[in-house]
């Protein structure tokens, strides 16, 4: 017994989404033996669009039952039935929301009439509901009313149920087992089968091709399956829109990660939010007074003259230059920790040797600067890492040149590479930006003895 359903909804995500009408088609595999359609009160505003596309506004709703109120209806219809919508999971999971939001548990088999339709019926241009009805010749009244779309929904049911290999294609779908009721309705299972465990990056592309969401992961096949499981609104949205997915192999998660990051801000996909901007990034310099004293100082990267050392934030350039203080003796006053003053004062850097108040020479803390400087810029200033290739027979490598990120490349375990010359050869240039930092930055710390000093190059 299958009950083949339809609802209108508020259109506020898949938990703010709420029911402004259901209809209720239970079909027994012949004929529909049960119907159910009523407006629902959302107790909430109906958005203007929404009232655009489906008809439904608050003075329709405002005299009709509340979910509450029909709930026990609902529950009762599609008890010991197969829960049967044109992209099920939507309707599926918005239902199953409003019933837990009155405190009830709600779970019943699904089937999914795109999914079904692809596999049944391959090769079409389109499979919504309006261009399937319009190539089966299914007739499809009052589009975007619960009824309306319902109706037709079951005709299509039973023209699927009745197509060549239904009977094995059906069986496959209700299988505990099987991922088709997981997979996104527009996406063919060939192409998620198709995914490697392997370490890589993905996208998500829409029906037009157009990448909606790029992802990093050490096993893609199984971070992809995570999002199709994922009920938070943006996942289920995105993996609705998700008609393919392609993927690049990386070898290794820190490629991954850096891969991610290029590709993001290269196609500012839709779905991804977090690295689309281009954040402000700050960095430390050097000038030289007109006493011939040796300044420190922080400024916005892009104002900045050969910036030493670059930063996410001020704060982290008050707290880098507050540590050179310390381990160099330099003084809070001329690395501007303080401003405005005669002499330092600073309550936690207490070892400035007087320059501020002319009892330390400048030429001699001119050379504490040009030491702190000189260390900074040799630190991790030309290096290389090592990591996994893509398979077996290759290594892929990380190029850092004067405390810059060149990119990376893959090269087979057997060449020789004697100098960065021989490395700039399969490198993929890359553009650094505060991503990139911080992730070569995270890495560093949690593996050193993965960085190579260029002069001591031998892969």
């Amino acid at each position: 017994m299958y009950t083949v359903i339809d609802i209108e909804t508020t259109g506020n995500g898949i938990k703010g989404n709420k029911i402004t009408e259901i209809s209720i088609f239970k079909f027994d595999g012949h004929e529909v033996i049960d119907e159910y359609t009523s407006l629902v009160n959302p107790e909430c505003e109906i958005p203007y669009f929404i009232t655009g596309l489906t008809g439904i506004d608050d003075n329709m709703v405002r005299n009709a039952p509340t979910w509450e109120e029909i709930a026990p209806k609902v529950m009762e219809m599609t008890q010991d039935t197969i829960f049967v919508a044109h992209s099920v999971n939507f309707d599926y999971n918005v239902i199953k929301n409003e019933f837990k939001n009155i405190g009830v548990n709600f779970s019943r088999k699904k089937l999914c009439t795109v999914r079904l339709s692809r596999k049944l019926i391959p090769g079409l241009n389109s499979y919504s509901l309006g261009k399937l009805c319009s190539s089966l010749n299914i007739p499809l009244t009052d589009r975007h009313r619960a009824k309306g779309d319902a109706q037709a929904t079951v005709i299509l049911f039973k023209k699927l149920l009745r197509t060549d290999g239904a009977e094995k294609v059906f069986k496959t779908f209700l299988n505990a087992r099987s991922q088709e009721a997981t997979l996104p309705p527009s996406l063919p299972k060939e192409i998620f089968e198709k995914l490697p465990n392997t370490p890589g990056i993905y996208y998500f592309k829409d029906a037009k091709g157009t990448i909606i969401y790029v992802g990093k992961a050490v096993d893609i096949k199984k971070r992809v399956l995570g999002h199709f499981y994922d009920k938070a609104n943006k996942e289920i949205l995105m993996c609705k829109a998700t008609h393919d997915i392609d993927f690049e192999l990386s070898g290794n998660e820190l490629i991954a990660l850096l891969m991610e990051s290029a590709a993001i801000k290269q196609h500012f996909p839709l779905y991804n939010q977090s690295q689309k901007r281009t954040p402000t990034e700050y960095a430390i310099f050097s000038y030289e007074d007109r006493n011939g004293i040796h300044h420190l100082a922080y400024n916005k990267l892009r104002l900045t003259p050969n910036p030493i050392s670059t930063f996410n934030t001020i704060t982290d350039c008050r707290l880098f230059l507050e540590e050179l203080c310390k381990n160099y003796g330099l003084c809070p006053k001329f690395c501007h920790l303080q401003e405005n003053i005669s002499s330092c004062s600073h309550y936690s850097i207490t070892n400035c040797n007087g320059i501020c108040k002319g009892t330390e020479s400048p030429l001699n803390y001119n050379v504490k600067v040009k030491t702190a400087i000189d260390e900074l810029m040799d630190k991790n200033q030309n290096l290389v890492i090592k990591e996994k290739g893509r398979h077996a027979e290759e290594e892929a490598f990380i190029l850092v040149t004067n405390n810059q990120y060149k990119g990376y490349g893959f090269l087979p375990k057997n060449e020789q590479i004697n100098s960065v010359d021989d490395l700039e050869n399969f490198l993929e240039l890359q553009k650094e930006n505060m991503d990139t930092k911080r992730i070569l930055s995270w890495y560093l710390r949690k593996y050193p003895n993965k960085a190579i000093k260029l002069s001591a190059i031998s892969i």
